[in-house]
C-alpha cells in the first residue's frame, strides 16, 4: 500500500524559540485513518496544519502523494485538502446545500452540478437534502452541523481529509453517534485521514493507528491494540491510563475462535427428544432456533427429579422457550459483548453471522480469554488461534 502523506524529520520552531514540533517522521497510508492524540500543546494540531501550509514547518518536507506540499499553491492546495474542525465553521447566510457546496463553486464547478453533488454528499452523511437542504445552519443542531461540515470537505473528493477535534464541541451521545456515522462513512469512501483529538478513547475507537504525542515529538506510533497492551514507555502508559485494559476491548473483536457450542434444539422439537439431548451434553440449557435457524432463545434443562414425581416435560420446545434477547453479531468488539452481558444480567449471548444466522455463544470465561490471546498475539507477533493461553503469565 502507498504512503500518501509522509513527513521527513519535520520541525516547527516560533520565533520566541517555542517548538511545537521536533524531528517528526510519520507515513500515512492511502485510506489509513490515523488518530494523532495528546494533551494541549503537544503539536497534533500544528501537525495537521502543516499538511494544508496554514503553519510552515521550520525545515524537514512533507509530501503528499509523493510531491512536497511547498510546491504547491497554498490556496489550491487547500481545495484539495478536506478540513473539518471543531466549531464547523458554517457561513450562517448560506443554505446548508450551499454551504456543502462550497468548495465546487471555487473549483468552478456549474451551479447545477454543484448542488446536485452537494445533496449526494448531504444524503451520504445522513441529511435528507429534500429535508435539510434549504436550511440555515442556525437552524441545525450542533451534531448536524458537524455533518453539513463533513459533507462539505467531502465535496471535492479530496485524497486527504484532515480533522480537527471535529466532534469535542457535543455532547456524549451524539458524539458516539457522530462517531458511528464517521466510521461508517470511511467503510465506503476510504479517505486518507488525519484525526486530531485529546480523546485516547475516541482515538482508539477510530484510528488505523494512533500518534501519542509527547511534548512536539510522537512517543508511540502503533495500532490502538499495541498501544493499549504494550505502551512504549511510562509516558505513554500514564497518558492511555491504568484501565488500558478494559479500553482494549474496544479494539479487541469477537472472533469464532472465542465462542463455544451448546445444544442446539429447535422450537418444532419434541420436549422429551430435546431433553435427552441436553443430558446427554450435560448442559443445563439450549439455544432455541427457529424452522429457518435463526436465534429465537433458550430453554433450561428439564428437571429429571421434577419428572420421576410425575412432571410432565412433552409438548414442544416452543412451549417453553425462553426468548433471548442477549446477542450481538460476530466482529463486535469485546466492550460491547461485556456492556451487552451487563445490561441483559446474561451468563452468555448469542453470536450471529451476517445472515443474523446462529454460529455460538460467548461466555464471560470465553470474553476473558479472548482478550488475553489478544494481548498475548501482540506481544508475539502471532495470530489469536496461535496462541497457547497456557503459557501466557497474565493479563
Amino acid at each position: 500500500m502507498m504512503n500518501m502523506l509522509r513527513f521527513e524529520h519535520v520541525s516547527k520552531r516560533y520565533p520566541d524559540g517555542t517548538v511545537a514540533v521536533d524531528d517528526l517522521h510519520l507515513e500515512v497510508a492511502e485510506g489509513e485513518l490515523v488518530t494523532l492524540v495528546g494533551p494541549s500543546g503537544c503539536g497534533k494540531t500544528t501537525t495537521m496544519k502543516m499538511v494544508n501550509r496554514l503553519e510552515e514547518p521550520t525545515q524537514g518536507r512533507i509530501l503528499l502523494d509523493g510531491r512536497d506540499v511547498a510546491s504547491y499553491d497554498p490556496v489550491k492546495l487547500r481545495r484539495r485538502i478536506g478540513y473539518v474542525i471543531q466549531q464547523v465553521g458554517l457561513f450562517p447566510h448560506k443554505t446548508v446545500l450551499d454551504n456543502t457546496a462550497t468548495v465546487l463553486h471555487l473549483l468552478g464547478r456549474r451551479r447545477g452540478e454543484s448542488r446536485k453533488r452537494a445533496a449526494e454528499l448531504l444524503d451520504l452523511v445522513g441529511l435528507d437534502p429534500a429535508v435539510y437542504g434549504d436550511r440555515y445552519p442556525d437552524q441545525l443542531s450542533g451534531g448536524q452541523r458537524q455533518r453539513v461540515g463533513v459533507a462539505r470537505a467531502l465535496a471535492a473528493d479530496p485524497p486527504v481529509l484532515l480533522m480537527d477535534e471535529p466532534f469535542g464541541a457535543v455532547d456524549p451521545v451524539v458524539r458516539e453517534r457522530l462517531q458511528n456515522e464517521f466510521l461508517r462513512l470511511q467503510a465506503e469512501v476510504r479517505k486518507t485521514v488525519l484525526f486530531v483529538t485529546h480523546d485516547i478513547e475516541e482515538a482508539v475507537r477510530l484510528g488505523d493507528r494512533i500518534a501519542v504525542y509527547g511534548q512536539g515529538r510522537i512517543e508511540q506510533f502503533d495500532s490502538p491494540a499495541a498501544v493499549l497492551g504494550a505502551p512504549a514507555n511510562d509516558y505513554v502508559a500514564s497518558f492511555v491510563g491504568s484501565d488500558r485494559g478494559l479500553k482494549r476491548l474496544s479494539v479487541t473483536p469477537v472472533e469464532k475462535g472465542d465462542l463455544e457450542q451448546p445444544p442446539v434444539v429447535h422450537l418444532a422439537d419434541p420436549m422429551p427428544v430435546a431433553a435427552r439431548r441436553m443430558r446427554a451434553e450435560g448442559a443445563r440449557w439450549a439455544v432455541v432456533l427457529d424452522e429457518n435457524d435463526m436465534l429465537h432463545g433458550w430453554v433450561p434443562t428439564p428437571d429429571e427429579d421434577a419428572e420421576a414425581g410425575g412432571g410432565d416435560p412433552g409438548g414442544t420446545v416452543a412451549a417453553r422457550a425462553r426468548r433471548m434477547e442477549a446477542w450481538l453479531p460476530l466482529g463486535s468488539s469485546l466492550k460491547r459483548a461485556f456492556s451487552t452481558m451487563l445490561q441483559y444480567d446474561a451468563g452468555w449471548i448469542a453470536v450471529l453471522d451476517e445472515g443474523d444466522r446462529f454460529l455460538g455463544v460467548l461466555t464471560p470465561a470465553g470474553l476473558h480469554e479472548a482478550l488475553r490471546r489478544s494481548i498475548d498475539a501482540d506481544a508475539h507477533d502471532i495470530d489469536r488461534t496461535e496462541v497457547d493461553l497456557d503459557i501466557v503469565t497474565g493479563v
